[in-house]
């Protein structure tokens, strides 16, 4: 077999075998195949697109290239949770007690932020104590006792998107559904979840900026789970502003506590029961998505959600008492309130530039290096739709710096105020399980 061949066959269109697909991947991954060429397959890939049997195969070579993690030893059906990313995506510290408080077993690895805000890791470290390095011993005895533990992705998952993923980036073949999919799916099954529920998110903070392009990953990264075993489905969400109203990783830890106490913000708490019910359903928990859903809502007005989170937190090092006393996370030294020009309603936030605005307090990571502030963020007051009066505070910047007037432009080019009666975006676009 020569990869010349395999690159031809692809260019003109023809779908690739099974044998042809490993053997680019597994060449590539060994370095026996040059980045020439397997850079030329990505154009073809790009060009040419791949049937939903090539997706799979793709996203199983993938998988195959390195460790994959076993989770047999843990009862009862394993649901995993991946977001596409977004401003101010709280989901995963609310769902993952949230969902284990009516036994579902959530075993999950998360990993560190590049971007606006650290990652879900991060953001849990922003509590006193908390470790997320523990062996897979532990993370095992962990769910089986809690129902809930969250590490460090470790070992060497998936070295063949790494590879490819680094060379998409040079080679402008990042945008194309087959690699993206795969991409995605490939981290998400070595990852060893029995079933995956996936948060695709659409709008001016998503990576899939138009509903139909988020539509169509969606689709295909829920035929690729199907087709390598892993029951799966998708929920499209909107990003056309933050989710919530913390933007930052303490800020998001409160929120998220708020949140499960059944105090949170409407959009975050509507978007978590959601995933959550489909989590619940597909973990055998429940009959129906509507009877999950029920069992959710107890689970926060009975106070269950909320001392899982407790539970969750105390057994990996963490302080719990941060529940009732939140001013134990880390706190920044200074507060400035963003006010409006202008009387009017809320017609515009662009998640990017709140995004970015965050990442310029130091919310974020620009490089693996970087060093994380986790005191600071952005607590938004007004979203889209809300009437406001001149003066009145649109977004609460906290920093640990006196001088903000960056963070104070971007967030001022974010939000649009009109005299206008605004039309929100819906929460949920569509639900796909093929």
């Amino acid at each position: 077999m020569r990869m010349i061949d395999i690159i031809e066959k692809k260019r003109d269109g023809l779908e690739l075998t099974k044998e042809e697909i490993y053997f680019a991947i597994n060449g590539y991954t060994k370095g026996e195949i040059p980045d020439y060429q397997m850079s030329a397959l990505a154009m073809a890939i790009y060009f040419q697109d791949m049937t939903t049997e090539e997706r799979v195969h793709l996203t199983k070579a993938m998988v195959e290239s390195g460790d994959q993690v076993d989770l047999s030893a843990i009862d009862g059906v394993k649901v995993d949770k991946h977001s596409t990313g977004g401003v101010g995506d709280t989901t995963t510290l609310v769902l993952a007690p949230l969902v284990a408080s009516v036994g579902v077993p959530i075993a999950k690895m998360s990993g560190r932020g590049l971007g606006h805000t650290g990652g879900t890791v991060d953001k849990l470290e922003s509590i006193q104590g908390f470790q997320v390095e523990i062996d897979s011993k532990e993370f095992i005895e962990l769910v089986n006792k809690n129902k809930i533990a969250v590490v460090g992705q470790s070992g060497n998952l998936t070295p063949a998107d790494k590879k490819l993923y680094a060379l998409r980036d040079v080679t402008a073949t990042v945008d194309s559904i087959p690699l993206i999919a795969s991409s995605i799916m490939s981290k998400k099954i070595a990852s060893g979840a029995d079933a995956i529920v996936l948060d695709v998110k659409t709008g001016s903070g998503a990576f899939m900026k138009e509903l139909e392009d988020a539509k169509e990953l969606a689709h295909a990264m829920v035929q690729i789970g199907n087709g390598a075993g892993r029951k799966t489905v998708a929920v499209i969400s909107d990003m056309n502003q933050p989710l919530g109203f913390a933007v930052g990783n303490a800020l998001e830890v409160k929120e998220a506590i708020d949140t499960l106490k059944g105090e949170g913000p409407e959009d975050l708490y509507e978007l978590c029961l959601t995933l959550g019910s489909r989590m619940v359903y597909l973990g055998k928990q429940a009959e129906s998505i509507e009877q999950a859903r029920e069992k959710l809502e107890e689970a926060i007005r009975s106070g269950k959600a909320i001392e899982k989170f407790k539970t969750f937190v105390a057994a990996q090092g963490g302080d719990p008492s941060v529940v009732e006393y939140p001013s134990k996370l880390p706190t920044a030294s200074y507060t400035f309130e963003v006010k409006a020009k202008e009387d009017g309603v809320v017609s515009q936030i662009i998640a990017d530039e709140i995004g970015i605005a965050a990442s310029l307090l130091g919310a974020g990571r620009l490089t693996k290096e970087s060093k994380i502030d986790l005191a600071v963020g952005l607590v938004l007051n007004k979203k889209i739709g809300d009437s406001v009066q001149k003066g009145e505070s649109l977004v609460t910047i906290h920093s640990n710096r006196e001088d903000v007037s960056e963070v104070v432009e971007k967030i001022e080019n974010a939000y649009t105020i009109s005299d206008q009666k605004v039309e929100k975006h819906p929460l949920i676009y569509e639900v796909i399980d093929d």
